[in-house]
């Protein structure tokens, strides 16, 4: 196993209901799953291969819950990143050189039989903790917008974090709203003022690592 880590920041939108019922073990809000999410590596490595600088994402979709499988994904691969660096992260993002369990690449990997040719794609990512708010830009395949989640009364901004202290993704995220619309092969429907999570990646092939 190439040992790997990675650090950076996610910005995930899914179908569900701000929060998503999968961070407390419950179903989706909807029935099923659907989700795009980019990210952005400011340092890492797999092996030699130096990850700096990197970006990725991927577009999923599951026909029920996660853990049912029969998920068809796609993972997108920033086009300035080199060959040994696309084979790095295509690896890392589909669960190889990692402990079973370890990372949400693994379980998604898992679940998704059906993986669609991978893209070379440029990859623009902007997110901010502080206000909630970011935006990815896959020319051909997505573009999301995320905002802050804001009181149905008046109007205010509202913050919220979700803390998992034996997550296999993040141990803390910044909950937010955002949509999705998409253009590539796998089209997300429903992904309309629903769920976002922006955290911290800390990552490596055992788990989640504490910030560096």
């Amino acid at each position: 196993m190439t040992p790997w880590e990675v650090h950076g920041r996610e910005l995930a939108n899914c179908n569900c209901a701000t929060g998503c019922p999968c961070q407390f073990m419950a179903l989706p809000t909807h029935g099923n799953c659907e989700a795009v999410a980019g990210f952005q590596f400011d340092s890492g490595h797999f092996g030699d291969v130096d990850l700096s600088g990197t970006k990725s994402a991927l577009v999923v979709r599951w026909p029920g819950p996660i853990h049912e499988g029969n998920g068809t994904m796609q993972i997108i691969i920033d086009e300035n990143a080199t060959p040994k660096q696309r084979d790095a992260l295509y690896r890392i993002m589909t669960g190889e050189d990692t402990e079973e369990m370890a990372t949400m690449w693994w379980v998604f990997s898992a679940m998704s039989p059906s993986k669609l040719e991978t893209l070379y794609r440029p990859i623009d990512i902007e997110m901010d903790f502080e206000t909630r708010t970011g935006r990815i830009n896959v020319r051909g395949v997505f573009e999301t917008e995320a905002h802050p989640i804001t009181n149905p009364v008046t109007g205010a901004e509202h913050r919220a974090r979700i803390n998992l202290p034996n997550g296999f993704e993040f141990h803390v995220a910044e909950m937010a709203k955002g949509t999705t619309k998409t253009s590539g092969t796998i089209n997300l429907a429903n992904n309309r003022d629903s769920h976002v999570h922006i955290v911290e990646i800390h990552l490596s092939n055992q788990g989640v690592l504490e910030a560096a």
